[in-house]
């Protein structure tokens, strides 16, 4: 620290008296930090969050198991020993807010796993940074397509991002670029995708986390196409900035070339005459080293086999060379905005094990698709592949949203959890529109001659759950009650509906969607509770085989309605809506006589993808949580079962079919549980169990 003069001295006394902030010079002049160059913004802090919230496992994806005995998996990691599967690792789509994710990934029991594997070898991030992007997606329905809003909470996300344009975004990125850079293996690299809008932003602020010696390239991805731009040059090219930790794996890629001219036809270095003719075929058969602009791949949209409809998705061509370019085959490599999983894709089939997150669930589901169709290929052509898992933060990450402690007692824990949910019930019955109600055991509102109950935070809605709402019912006459849920029980419906209806009890059960987080949701009532969707299934038996048949499916979604559509829409128009579990397309012609179709002709319309678990009892879910007195990890049943993915079809771009048997599985004698999950166009899940009896009857 500078000695500083006695007329500082007084200065900054007069100051601090006053409670002023001291003028800049005297950061420099009293602390030992002398940057001579910082970027600064509003709302810039050095501190990152901390928290380790347990990941839950919704689904495993592999190929089907054989039907030996099992003994149970208690540890996350371990899987049996299955067809072409690489034992050892498990690959990981999660589904989240990245900042929980990365703080739960650094702190936490996985970060053991992650350093075992040789620790992150590369991260790629492609974060959002177009202030107005338009991220509905295109969703085909039939012969149709229908364009589907963002979610709620990925609106909020995003309007958050660039709520205060390049502030917000600067504080949303730099926290998680901390948790990324502590992430990393001592011998790492990390590659950030940006355009014009945040270019200079993003290099200075990689500067300052990675130290500008890091800074390796800063790469132009050029592409070209129509543009009318009459107040400036067309922007053409992407910048993807290039820095390392440590000294990382690095092969310079080459790239085909004719001497004296570019692969893209432009001449350069001069009179190639002078070099020699075996020269010139030595160089051509080399290729050259690769420079730090590529104009050699092309957008997404040239590459029309690998669309899968997302309006951000990048080309494989260019992750190929940005992955083989920065690791080794079985090296981790690891992309936290995912969306449509382009790197999970290219990563597997070039031998590098991944882990990618998104905060989007329809970009979690197009990531599965994909990610199954490249296992199929590589089956296919002989080819190992690593199964993969999808996790969340579940209930956890719901505990966090509402303010309960992880690291207090468990009687602590409780009791501040109970406190918290009291509040929470009176935010969801404001998000639902419903009246606080007094008096009742199971109730806690009334809406529109309906009473509401409103279902745990931590736990799915159970069997015993409704029995004490109907037990209520029945005990003070209550016929119409909603029941509200952030899940529910697998195999409770349509069972214990019939079972109310049958005692004169009309319940509806609803999902609670995680937009109530966000009170400017509520406050905009923009959230939307949707009735539990139906799945009904027929178990096909043949002595000691069962397959499964899909005979129903049933959504109640809208987004608009038929009345404001018509209203709204011009001569030659139409407009695509979803009202009351039905999509319409709202026509006005050239007259103004409005015609109505409807899109969603049958309810397999409804399906994107549906897949079987034919044994779902055979591997329990298992988190990893801190015990509070002894500081140790220990491994907790969450007291559910994973899905373990052995069967699936859906829909493509390019295969719009999709089956309703799946093939028939031999099974050991004797009662077993099957579950059946199905996703919709919109990717929500649906669950249901069948309990069946092998070799016996139903």
């Amino acid at each position: 620290m500078a000695q500083l003069t006695l007329q500082e001295q007084q200065e900054v006394i007069r100051f601090l008296e006053v409670g002023k902030p001291l003028p800049d010079k005297y950061r420099f002049l009293l602390f030992d930090d002398k940057r001579a160059v910082e970027l600064v913004w509003n709302g810039k802090s050095s501190e990152v969050t901390n928290v380790v919230l347990p990941f839950q496992t919704i689904e495993q994806v592999d190929e089907p198991r054989s039907e030996k005995d099992m003994s149970l998996q208690f540890n996350l990691f371990d899987l049996d020993d299955r067809g072409r599967q690489l034992k050892g690792w498990t690959n990981k789509l999660i589904w989240g807010d990245n900042k929980l994710i990365l703080s739960s990934l650094k702190n936490g029991p996985i970060r053991e796993e992650i350093e075992n594997q040789g620790g992150l070898k590369l991260v790629y991030i492609d974060p959002p940074f177009d202030v107005g992007a338009d991220f509905s997606m295109d969703i085909q329905v039939g012969e149709d397509s229908f364009i589907k809003k963002p979610n709620i909470l990925e609106e909020l996300a995003y309007r958050d991002t660039w709520g205060k344009g390049n502030d917000s975004f600067a504080v949303m990125i730099y926290e998680r670029l901390l948790l990324m850079r502590d992430l990393l293996a001592e011998d790492a690299s990390i590659l950030v995708h940006v355009d014009w809008r945040v270019n200079s932003l993003m290099r200075l602020m990689m500067d300052e986390i990675y130290g500008s010696e890091s800074y390796k390239n800063e790469i132009a991805w050029c592409y070209s196409g129509p543009s009318n731009t009459p107040s400036h040059l067309p922007r053409k090219h992407d910048s993807i900035l290039f820095y390392t930790k440590g000294n990382p794996m690095f092969r310079s890629p080459r790239v085909a070339h004719k001497s004296g001219v570019h692969n893209t036809g432009q001449v350069f270095g001069g009179n190639s005459s002078s070099a020699s003719e075996e020269k010139q075929k030595e160089m051509e058969s080399k290729g050259k080293a690769l420079e730090d602009w590529w104009l050699d791949i092309f957008t997404a949209d040239r590459y029309r086999s690998e669309l899968v409809g997302y309006p951000t998705q990048k080309p494989e061509k260019l992750l190929e060379r940005i992955i083989e370019m920065t690791t080794e085959p079985e090296d981790l490599v690891a992309d936290f905005f995912v969306g449509s999983g382009t790197t999970a894709a290219v990563a597997e089939k070039l031998g590098r094990r991944w882990i990618t997150s998104d905060l989007g669930k329809f970009s979690i589901h197009t990531t599965r698709k994909r990610m199954i169709t490249v296992q199929r290929e590589l089956k296919a052509s002989g080819q190992d592949y690593r199964a993969f898992e999808i996790l969340n933060l579940g209930k956890y990450d719901r505990q966090h949203y509402i303010g309960t402690n992880l690291d207090l007692r468990q009687q602590d824990q409780v009791a501040q959890q109970s406190a918290r949910e009291d509040e929470f019930t009176a935010l969801i019955l404001e998000a639902y529109k419903a009246e606080k109600a007094e008096g009742f055991k199971t109730f806690q509102g009334k809406k529109s001659g309906r009473l509401v109950a409103v279902g745990p935070v931590n736990v799915p809605v159970s069997r015993l759950f409704v029995e004490e709402v109907i037990l209520e019912c029945r005990e003070k006459k209550i016929t119409r009650v909603d029941i509200l849920g952030f899940e529910f029980e697998m195999g409770l419906f349509p069972n214990v509906l019939d079972d109310a209806r049958s005692k004169g009890i009309d319940i509806s059960p609803k999902h609670i969607p995680r937009e109530v987080f966000d009170k400017r949701a509520i406050e905009k009532n923009q959230v939307v509770f949707h009735d539990v969707a139906a799945i009904e299934v027929k178990t096909v038996l043949k002595g000691k085989t069962v397959a499964i048949e899909l005979s129903d499916f049933s959504v109640f979604y809208s987004q608009d309605s038929v009345s404001d559509a018509e209203s709204s829409l011009k001569d030659k128009s139409s407009k695509i809506v979803v009202e009351k579990g039905q999509i319409m397309k709202v026509s006005k012609d050239k007259t103004g006589i409005v015609t109505r179709e409807q899109l969603t002709k049958k309810w397999t319309d409804w399906i994107d993808y549906w897949a079987v678990d034919f044994n779902f009892e055979s591997k329990r879910e298992i988190v990893r949580v801190k015990n509070i007195d002894t500081e140790e990890w220990e491994e907790i049943w969450t007291g559910d079962y994973v899905f373990e993915n052995e069967w699936q079809t859906f829909r493509t771009k390019k295969e719009r079919g999709l089956e309703l048997r799946s093939v028939a599985i031999e099974c050991a004698p004797g009662p077993r549980k099957i579950a059946v999950k199905v996703v919709d166009i919109f990717g929500n899940d649906t669950m249901t169990i069948v309990e069946i009896q092998v070799g016996g009857k139903k």
